[in-house]
């Protein structure tokens, strides 16, 4: 009850009310973070990106319930831009060279070989352990798509670790 007092506090514009908060959330969104994009000092640049967000427009925020999974979405639009902004001016050459070696299979690489919004889903599911309903707040969608999208990506990606797993 204590934290829906302090959600309220902090919408209503109390700075250390936001705090406290964002404080209390920080272990997660350096998890979704780094998650996103595999670089510690990138994920604390999009939390600092947040924070910054977060004290702008706390005000926006309609329904106390939903104050993390706003800051979850939030987090997550940063971190997309800044991979995308990484991809554009990255110009590490693309080509692998195989060798004979076997190499240990990384559940990592294979979940960010999916595209965007499946490692999305993976992430918010099973990485920060939300409810589909929180899912599909921050998504956007209904529940049952959330459950559609989310059986398609588990399928595909058992498909990818037997695939590697043959090679």
């Amino acid at each position: 009850m204590e934290e829906h007092r302090l959600i309220k506090r902090a919408i209503k514009g109390d700075e250390q009310a936001i705090v406290m908060l964002l404080e209390r959330y920080e272990q997660g969104f350096y998890k979704i973070a780094f998650a996103y994009l595999k670089n510690e000092h990138d994920a604390v640049d999009a939390i600092q990106e947040m924070t910054y967000r977060c004290l702008k427009k706390i005000h926006t925020v309609n329904s106390p319930e939903y104050l993390q999974t706003w800051l979850v979405r939030i987090l997550i639009n940063i971190c997309l831009d800044m991979k995308n902004k990484q991809a554009r001016f990255d110009l590490q050459e693309q080509v692998e060279v195989e060798s004979e070696e076997t190499h240990p299979l990384e559940l990592a690489d294979v979940i960010e070989q999916l595209p965007i919004e499946q490692q999305e889903l993976i992430y918010l599911r099973f990485f920060e352990d939300l409810k589909m309903k929180d899912i599909a707040h921050i998504q956007q969608v209904s529940e049952g798509t959330i459950k559609s999208r989310l059986h398609y990506t588990l399928r595909k990606l058992r498909g990818m670790l037997i695939e590697r797993g043959e090679r």
